[in-house]
């Protein structure tokens, strides 16, 4: 482990990537796809934690309005981040490694609480950690959720999937002219009002001086690349 540029990393999947070609909901061959990546990078030696989103199901922020409360919408986004990781548990333990999900939400019969001892003994034994329910609150994003618990479990960076390989002057499918950053401060990504992850996110961030490293999770060994420090990224760093 000691030639990983990122021994422990936590690994940021948005619901969105589990759709696949769907327009909704899971699509079983891109889950499959996805755990098979998270096992390759366990097989480097990478210690390995998940946080899924949930707006392939249910987004909060969305469907909060006259007759559903924010709060209440959020948590019923939470929700279907379990769902999400109890699907990649399986998938993951299908392809050859041990996972275990850990909700923020306890719901003992169904999957662990999650807890920050217990979860660095799951990463110290090799098993796949996928934590679900953002941070058990409402008003917190899953991106800001995967931040606070890389910080907790002392990750040593926070690699952010998305469907574009980096980050962008501007959304670069509707602006032919965006660029894309090599590299970024997190003072930098704030003051640009960068979208790829939200404010508190990147100011939780700068405050653990955690790395993200911001990548396209469209090809297969997206992930395997970014956690060897290769590949096409945005890295936002000190």
């Amino acid at each position: 482990m000691s030639d990983l540029p990122y021994p422990r990393i936590l690994i940021k999947v948005s619901g969105e990537a589990l759709m696949g070609p769907e327009p909704f909901g899971l699509h079983p061959p891109t889950v499959a796809r996805i755990a098979r990546d998270l096992v390759a990078v366990r097989a480097l030696g990478c210690e390995v934690a998940v946080v899924v989103g949930g707006g392939n199901i249910l987004r909060g922020a969305r469907v909060a309005g006259e007759d559903l409360n924010r709060a209440t919408a959020d948590h019923m986004g939470m929700l279907a981040t379990v769902m999400n990781c109890l699907a990649l548990e399986q998938a993951v333990e299908a392809a050859g490694e041990p996972a275990r999900t850990m909700s923020a939400i306890p719901m003992p019969t169904v999957c662990e609480p999650y807890a920050r001892q217990p979860a660095t003994r799951h990463l110290r034994r090799g098993r796949i950690v996928l934590l679900a329910g953002g941070t058990g609150n409402p008003y917190f994003t899953t991106d800001t959720g995967a931040v606070l618990r890389a910080a907790e479990l002392d990750c040593d960076a926070v690699l952010k999937a998305t469907n574009v390989d980096g980050v962008y002057t501007a959304d670069p499918k509707t602006d032919p002219t965006a660029t894309r950053y090599e590299r970024l401060t997190h003072d930098q990504a704030l003051a640009y009002d960068l979208k790829v992850m939200d404010a508190a996110a990147f100011a939780l961030a700068r405050e653990a001086a955690l790395p993200i490293i911001v990548f396209s999770i469209r090809e297969p060994g997206a992930i395997v690349a970014a956690a060897k420090g290769e590949g096409r990224v945005t890295v936002v760093a000190p």
